[in-house]
């Protein structure tokens, strides 16, 4: 009624095998997690890290307190300042932005669109008028 030490170690190097086998659904999971819900999480934050870090005076931003204002100014890299109210202005972390709900044009871009306008020296400036206004109205959400 002795086993001998051989049956008792191939019994052992046969559940090697079983191992394997018992990890593989675990690592499936695991893989089928990473591009279902950790992936796009960090694709989104990658986004919204680059979207604060573009915010400039003039955006229309949505804090995520649910106050819809605009940027008047940058104060650093963590702070700006948002005019939510005709005169009423606060201090916003630059993380809490929910959203940039209108982009302006950078300054020198929308200088250049004047600049490049092909108006006759004598002719008509009504188009030079009409970009500028519907500058402001794309400012102003109008």
């Amino acid at each position: 009624m002795l086993i001998s030490p051989a049956f008792a170690q191939t019994a052992g190097a046969a559940s090697g095998g079983d191992m394997f086998a018992q990890f593989m659904p675990l690592l499936l999971i695991f893989v089928v997690f990473y591009f279902l819900l950790i992936r796009p999480q960090q694709k989104k934050a990658k986004l919204q890290k680059e979207m604060l870090s573009a915010v400039r005076r003039g955006d229309r931003v949505l804090t995520g307190g649910g106050i819809i204002g605009t940027i008047t100014k940058v104060k650093s890299d963590t702070e700006v300042q948002v005019e939510i109210a005709d005169g009423i202005r606060v201090i916003v972390l630059r993380d809490t932005i929910a959203t940039v709900m209108a982009k302006t044009e950078p300054a020198d871009k929308a200088d250049n669109a004047s600049d490049n306008d092909d108006t006759p020296e004598g002719g008509n400036d009504k188009s030079k008028s009409k970009s500028k206004s519907s500058g402001l109205k794309k400012l102003l959400g109008g």
